[in-house]
């Protein structure tokens, strides 16, 4: 797979992630029933993973690595921080206002990451 591809797949996983976390903090703040569908226990997992996995593809063709260049390190530590905030706003929260307000962090957690990964820069707010 060119680069590019694996870039393009990256990029579209990464939006279809958003669109989903979007899409299951809304229908958890309305409680919804829909989020307890069977596709919306299985989709993400899926879409993750691919998202995961063209991210390490990026990382062995650029040869940037975790805890050898510091903008990955920050993302991989960014990502640990989202998956723990997913499961608190989406699961694990006892309290709608904590699952909101742990849906959010993980947002401003996103943010974060597309920042890092633009700058390739673990610090992208500072200069």
């Amino acid at each position: 797979m060119t680069y590019l591809a694996l870039k393009n797949l990256h990029l579209a996983t990464l939006t279809i992630t958003l669109a989903l976390f979007l899409l299951r903090g809304a229908w958890m703040m309305a409680d919804s029933p829909r989020l307890q569908a069977r596709w919306v226990r299985i989709v993400p997992h899926v879409n993750d993973t691919l998202l995961l996995v063209s991210g390490i593809a990026l990382a062995v063709l650029i040869q940037q690595y975790p805890l050898v260049h510091g903008w990955l390190t920050a993302k991989l530590l960014a990502l640990i921080a989202y998956i723990v905030l997913g499961t608190l706003a989406l699961k694990r929260g006892k309290t709608k206002s904590q699952r909101v307000a742990a849906w959010f962090a993980a947002l401003l957690t996103f943010g974060y990451m597309v920042a890092v990964a633009l700058a390739h820069d673990p610090f992208p707010f500072l200069g």
